[in-house]
């Protein structure tokens, strides 16, 4: 049967990875891979996370099962993280959380619900979003079409078409999905009057909002960072919210994330939860415990908690610092070109604005790696290669 199949072809991403890892020139910059990097360009373990699994060995005293729900503990806490822990929402009786594995899990989980509820449906997906987007909730068997987002020429939001496209051709039931901070892989983010704009638009031709948010801190701050979350809890009827513990636990490979469902009363919400959880039972019967453990440890104690949260500060002030320390940079080359823009931005991503041509040129001539649509993962800059970095884009524009 097997040898019906044929191959497909490798993930860009991921064959670009490889490349760099074969690759012995000393001054390669990795710009491809979307994982924090710290100064020495190494993705370290948190200091918080670290703490808490050692106090999750010797306290941990069983290895049996949990539940299709996963961690309650962590649930709770999640839920407080994104909602505010004084969000009436908490105690409504509408919100259903379930603990997923990464945030890759909490999309399909929210994909097989959604399918589930409406066969077929349509989600409309930001032009461009982060690639995965359409493989996670296509294989559920959704519909994906897109609406304009990003203005490649200036470097902003097409916001205005953005309304128009949702306005004139989103129809009632569609679902809409949105990126709660740091869009991947623009870094270009709605600001609050715009969350509130898309919020009336929902609300009036009865759209349902799908937020994925898998840097929450890493923008401008837990909380602010949250503020479409938090806008269109309040708002909204229904609700449907991805979140990854990936980047600001630094927890990638424990592969630990969540789906929430926010119904419109507590007695859809048990009807609700029942299907997700059936959902789940037959996926993947239940998540995997140790990263959830770990965030539930953190987010339970006041002192780990503080650890956690001057950390992810740190994070984020490091990111904030290298993009206006590269735009500095551009400037200082006397390059006839702004890119004042990446500074604007939040987030690890920005697009570089260049070429596929400039981009392969780039990886052959200079070992700098990136996709071709020139994303760059702004955290693989570093103090000590950013120099090379900007002389080397600055050759290849010059060329």
């Amino acid at each position: 049967m097997f040898e019906h199949l044929t191959a497909l072809p490798p993930d860009p991403i991921l064959r670009l990875l490889a490349e760099q890892r074969q690759d012995n020139n000393p001054q390669k910059i990795d710009l491809g891979v979307g994982v924090y990097k710290d100064a020495q360009g190494a993705t370290p373990i948190m200091q918080a996370v670290d703490r808490a699994e050692r106090i999750l060995l010797e306290t941990e005293n069983t290895k049996t099962y949990v539940a299709p729900a996963g961690n309650a503990g962590f649930n709770s806490s999640m839920a407080k993280l994104l909602m505010g822990s004084d969000n009436p929402v908490l105690e409504s009786g509408r919100l259903t959380v379930a603990q997923t594995p990464g945030g890759c899990g909490a999309l399909r989980m929210a994909a097989e619900f959604l399918n589930l509820c409406k066969p077929g449906n349509k989600v409309w997906l930001s032009d461009p979003s982060w690639a995965n987007h359409h493989p996670l909730l296509n294989s559920a068997g959704l519909e994906t079409v897109e609406y304009p987002y990003y203005d490649y020429e200036n470097c902003g939001i097409r916001f205005d078409a953005m309304m128009d496209k949702l306005e004139s051709e989103a129809k009632a039931g569609d679902i809409v999905l949105l990126h709660g901070c740091c869009h991947n892989p623009s870094g270009a983010d709605l600001n609050q009057e715009q969350w509130q704009q898309v919020t009336e638009l929902c609300l009036r031709k009865g759209l349902l909002p799908f937020i994925d948010i898998a840097y929450q801190g890493l923008g401008d701050g837990l909380d602010e960072d949250a503020y479409g979350v938090r806008l269109m809890a309040e708002k909204m009827p229904e609700l449907v919210i991805t979140a990854s513990c990936s980047k600001n636990f630094g927890l990638y490979r424990e592969r630990t994330g969540a789906v929430m469902l926010l119904s419109a009363n507590a007695d859809q919400a048990a009807v609700a939860a029942s299907r997700l959880f059936s959902i789940i039972r037959g996926c993947y019967s239940m998540p995997p415990s140790h990263g959830a453990s770990v965030v539930d440890l953190i987010l339970a104690s006041d002192e780990l908690t503080t650890v956690w949260q001057d950390e992810l500060a740190a994070m984020r002030q490091r990111i904030h610092f290298l993009r206006g320390a590269v735009v500095d940079k551009f400037v200082a080359s006397g390059i006839d070109r702004d890119f004042g823009f990446i500074q604007q931005q939040s987030g690890m991503f920005s697009f570089l604005g260049i070429n596929p041509a400039q981009v392969h040129q780039l990886k052959k001539d200079f070992s700098i790696y990136m996709v071709d649509s020139s994303r760059i993962n702004i955290a693989g800059l570093s103090e000590n290669n950013i120099d090379y970095f900007v002389n080397s884009v600055t050759q290849v524009l010059k060329a």
